[in-house]
């Protein structure tokens, strides 16, 4: 037999011998999962501009924990509500960490709110939610920041006099200066050159971390706190401008593909705010249709299927399978959000979805954009609080006219890195 043969076969054996004794070691076993192949793992497995199906037909074989192999490292999908609810929520702390991402860990060195474990990550996180509720609570509440760039946002759109236009970037400038709002004490106008250059720097950094770059070791210790904190700055502007911006475009595109949803939407809105005031936060308690709407689409969008990795940060047993420390875990979040039980048809859009027989907004443990636990987005709150003032005002102010018949709007996905992008459109804000 040709030696060069018998080396890789014996390789290959003591690669299988050494995951299966990973598998069944004397402190317990990983969740089952499909066999690995040498180097790549389970990677022919997976399809990657579809991960949901490829986690849901695995499901069905191997249960809602199992694992899979990227690459030589383990890693543990949790597949629909109840696994990852006992996961995130009642084992929170110790699935807490984030998991190994190399590009980001190059780019953020391990320092910041987003991609930091253990005491940094816990650390930074305290200090960044004490330190933009301290900014909130002054002169003026994060509440009237998030009303005047909804009001500056309405100008804007006044601007291009019901011409056809993109709105990916107004709407990428508006959830950025509610960050700049609060972080820097001011905005700045969608015209202004270093706002612009900012926001051009954030798109090519988001284009560049969506790329498959190789794996590579990270040992780079802290280089300063001043470091620490400018990596947690731009953490901040990143991770709310781009989902908030992103998911302010689908649900323009959902309410073009759908006009008598949109009429629903513009009825509450005439009855509960009118003409004459701007929305308010206290509207909502009164629009149910609408925050049906709202997370209709979060939910229907499925910005980030599997969330960012997660990983284990202490041996432990889950569900009678041993997880070492250090295991990566992805939550598969489309499985919680198109629960079939929870939501009827999960693939249409309806926003009676969070409604009940009455026509009240009803709350669903399903609803998890923003994943679950110690690792849940920090700025949840302020996402929401965007939402409903961005997209109530522009609603209040203009009619959305498509370009095409709306039965000809496509609304498929375009997958990018983590997350899932519309694709490109153009539409016409008509005055009311």
């Amino acid at each position: 037999m040709d030696p060069f043969l018998v080396l890789v076969l014996s390789f290959s054996c003591l690669f299988l011998l050494s995951l299966w004794s990973q598998r069944s070691s004397g402190r317990g076993k990983l969740p089952p999962g499909p066999t690995p192949l040498p180097f790549i793992g389970n990677l022919l497995q997976i399809d990657v501009k579809d991960f949901h199906k490829s986690f849901t037909n695995l499901s069905k074989v191997y249960g809602p924990v199992y694992t899979l192999y990227m690459g030589r490292k383990p890693t543990v999908v949790l597949y629909g509500y109840e696994a990852v609810k006992e996961a995130f929520v009642d084992h929170g702390e110790a699935f807490a960490g984030r998991g190994r991402v190399p590009v980001f860990e190059k780019a953020n060195k391990g320092m910041g709110i987003v991609f930091s474990s253990g005491n940094i990550w816990k650390d930074t996180r305290r200090f960044s939610l004490m330190t933009l509720r301290n900014l909130g609570m002054g002169k003026r509440s994060i509440e009237d920041r998030v009303q005047e760039e909804a009001r500056c946002l309405v100008e804007e759109l006044m601007k291009t006099n019901g011409s056809p236009c993109d709105p990916r970037f107004i709407l990428g400038c508006a959830p950025c200066n509610v960050i700049s709002s609060i972080v820097f004490q001011g905005r700045f106008d969608y015209k202004d050159q270093d706002f612009l250059n900012l926001m051009e720097k954030m798109d090519e950094m988001t284009k560049i971390l969506s790329t498959p770059w190789l794996q590579e070791d990270f040992n780079q210790p802290l280089k300063n706190m001043l470091e620490h904190m400018a990596v947690t700055v731009t953490d901040l502007f990143t991770a709310g401008t781009e989902t908030t911006s992103t998911t302010l475009r689908y649900a323009l595109l959902l309410l073009l593909k759908y006009p008598h949803v949109t009429a629903k939407v513009q009825e509450e809105i005439e009855h509960v705010i009118g003409r004459h005031r701007s929305p308010c936060m206290q509207d909502k308690s009164h629009m149910p249709y609408t925050d049906a709407m709202i997370h209709e689409i979060q939910r229907f969008i499925d910005l980030a299927p599997t969330a960012l990795p997660h990983e284990v940060t202490c041996d432990i047993k889950f569900r009678n399978y041993f997880i070492p420390k250090g295991t990566m875990v992805i939550p598969s979040l489309s499985s919680v959000l198109r629960d079939n039980k929870e939501f009827p048809n999960p693939e249409k859009f309806d926003p009676g979805h969070f409604l009940d027989e009455n026509g009240n907004f009803k709350k669903s443990n399903c609803f998890m954009p923003f994943s679950a636990g110690k690792r849940m987005c920090a700025g949840e709150g302020l996402a929401r609080m965007e939402l409903f003032l961005f997209l109530t005002s522009i609603l209040q102010n203009f009619n959305l006219k498509p370009l095409v018949h709306p039965k000809d709007i496509d609304t498929t996905p375009v997958v990018s890195g983590f997350t899932s992008v519309p694709p490109a459109f153009q539409l016409c804000f008509i005055p009311i």
